[in-house]
Parts: structure tokens; C-alpha cells; sequence
């Protein structure tokens, strides 16, 4: 085959799209799947920082699990960057104030503070946007904590950010860390609130809606841990001994959530169903704390629009899964 066929083929290809990586990862979970999914996808995603936020764990700790993770894929070079460790409003003694919920995230655990000296998210996204005008795309997959306070601190970068992909909030479905709201968007109603009323040119958002289509059973969690990989061990663990524990109840069921959003930088067609909506935050503490609402736009009249994803084409999703989760 003559080389010029190639030339025009690399020619044509886009190049890498920037990311900034905002994550409250666990142990591994939906974040160090979602990842694992990026990294292993270099021709269509470039990271250029991660940063930590508390959520599902303090923000230290996250850290912490992500240096983990980085080193099973080989990028010891990667260091994250500790970011919010507490959200802006929301605390640990005012979440005992509300109905008994089965997971509190890290207001169910001591607060762990990073030492100082640690390396600043906040620093760190903002000098992505400035150096990257108007092309790096925020993937949130925790509370909003840290985007909130980088358009708080830097109000000139909030038009310079491309686009922000987040997995968070509740449309039509009701919630899962209370009846009302979403966990993420729970661990920080009003972060939330800044975000979605935001100026940010584009607006992507996986909520509850499409993440409870995407089930994990333990069949599917048999197929990526059958690679027997440093990778799908340390998935193994956590999905087998933690949540949702299929090696304790094979009867269990698990959802991907961060994972989705990650996809769709990878491959946008998997989504089949999405409406565009202005919504905001209930900030009003009492049963509908972090709830999802439509935005009053006279309030904000310059905030812009969400892209709300809400079905999927679950096995062509799942073929992109495996195969990034399984790679050697």
C-alpha cells in the first residue's frame, strides 16, 4: 500500500482532546475505572492534571488511592493534586441532621487533611484553562467543589473552559444518596449551584437518569476479572469485597456511573437519548437538599444551557468498557 493513504489518515484525525481529571476516587470504584479508561485512550483524550476533591473519601485520601492506580498503569509521573477538602456549605454534622442514608461518602468517616505543602487543584485547573484557552474539557466525577471555587477565584476563566462533562445530579429519577438528590451533587448542593448557573460554554451532564441503565451484574464483573491483570485485580477487590460485593452475593448489582462520562470523550454515539434543559440546585437544606431543578433564567440570565444524557446503547458502552479495562 502506498504511504500517501496513511499520511491522509493521520492527517485527518483529530488530534487529542485536553482534560482535566476531577475526581473524589476511592479505593478503585467508577473513578479509577473511568481512569484507567482514559489513560489507555491517548489518541482521543490528553490528561493534563488530576485533581482531588472530597466525596466518596477526603480529597487527601483520593489522592492517595490515585497515586495507587497511577502506578499500576505505569505513570508514576502522574502526581494528583489536592483540592477542596471540605464543601463550601455542606458539613459532617449537618448531614446526621438528615434521614439516615446508606452511604454518606467521607462524612461517614474522620476527616483526613492533606499535609501542607500539597500540591493545589485549584492551581492546577486553573493554569490548565489559562494556558489552554478554550480548549481543555473538565471531566467532574465527584462534588463540584473544586470547579466551584476556580470560577469563584478566577471569574476570567470561566468562558475559557471549553466544556465540563460531569457525572451528577437526578431529572427524572429520584435520588440516591436521599430521595431528592444525587450523592455528588448532595455532598455539595450549592458547588453544584455555581456550576450549572456558570457561564461555561458547554455543558454535559450523566445524571442518575442514564447511570441506572447501565447495571453491573456479577457476569459482566466475571468478564473483567478474568484478565488477571494488576488492574482488574485491584477492580476484583473492590467490586468483589466492597461495592457492591458480587464475590460475597453473586445476586448483587452494581451501576457505572463515572464511567459514562468518561465514554463519551472516547465515543459519543453510545448515548442514544439526551434533551437540553437550564437547571440548578435546591441549596435549601431539609429533604430536598442537592435536588436537581429547573433554573429560574431571570436569576441568571447569562447561564448557559445542559445537555442532559438519558439512555444508552448499553452493549456497544460495554464492549469500549471491557476492552480498556482488560488491556494489558
Amino acid at each position: 500500500m502506498p504511504l500517501w493513504p496513511l499520511l491522509l489518515l493521520a492527517a485527518a484525525a483529530p488530534p487529542p482532546g485536553k482534560i482535566v481529571f476531577d475526581t473524589d476516587c476511592g479505593y478503585f470504584g467508577d473513578d479509577g475505572a473511568a481512569l484507567v479508561m482514559v489513560l489507555r485512550s491517548p489518541e482521543k483524550v490528553r490528561v493534563t492534571a488530576i485533581t482531588a476533591v472530597s466525596g466518596n473519601v477526603w480529597a487527601a485520601e483520593s489522592a492517595g488511592y490515585l497515586t495507587e492506580i497511577l502506578g499500576l498503569l505505569s505513570h508514576p509521573e502522574i502526581k494528583p493534586h489536592v483540592g477542596a477538602q471540605m464543601p463550601l456549605i455542606h458539613t459532617t454534622d449537618m448531614a446526621k441532621l438528615e434521614a439516615p442514608l446508606d452511604f454518606q461518602g467521607a462524612f461517614g468517616n474522620p476527616v483526613k487533611i492533606a499535609p501542607p505543602g500539597a500540591p493545589g487543584a485549584i492551581d492546577a485547573l486553573g493554569a490548565a484553562v489559562a494556558q489552554n484557552p478554550g480548549e481543555i474539557t473538565i471531566l467532574a466525577l465527584g462534588p463540584m467543589t473544586n470547579v466551584a471555587l476556580l470560577l469563584r477565584l478566577h471569574p476570567d476563566l470561566e468562558t475559557k473552559i471549553k466544556r465540563i462533562v460531569f457525572m451528577g445530579g437526578n431529572v427524572h429519577v429520584p435520588g440516591n444518596a436521599s430521595a431528592a438528590a444525587e450523592f455528588n451533587f448532595w455532598f455539595d448542593p450549592e458547588a453544584a449551584q455555581i456550576v450549572l448557573r456558570s457561564r461555561i460554554r458547554e455543558k454535559v451532564m450523566f445524571p442518575l437518569d442514564i447511570c441506572n441503565r447501565a447495571v453491573l451484574t456479577k457476569t459482566r464483573f466475571d468478564e473483567i476479572v478474568a484478565a488477571h491483570t494488576p488492574v482488574t485485580e485491584r477492580y476484583k477487590e473492590d467490586y468483589g469485597n466492597r461495592y457492591p460485593g458480587f464475590l460475597k452475593n453473586p445476586k448483587a448489582t452494581g451501576f457505572l456511573w463515572d464511567e459514562l462520562a468518561a465514554a463519551w470523550l472516547l465515543d459519543t454515539g453510545f448515548v442514544t437519548k439526551s434533551e437540553t434543559e437550564w437547571l440548578d440546585i435546591d441549596t435549601r437544606f431539609g429533604k430536598t437538599y442537592g435536588a436537581t431543578i429547573p433554573l429560574e433564567r431571570k436569576l441568571v440570565p447569562d447561564a448557559t444551557p445542559v445537555r442532559v444524557m438519558l439512555d444508552l446503547d448499553y452493549p456497544r458502552l460495554w464492549t469500549l468498557y471491557e476492552r480498556l479495562l482488560t488491556a494489558n
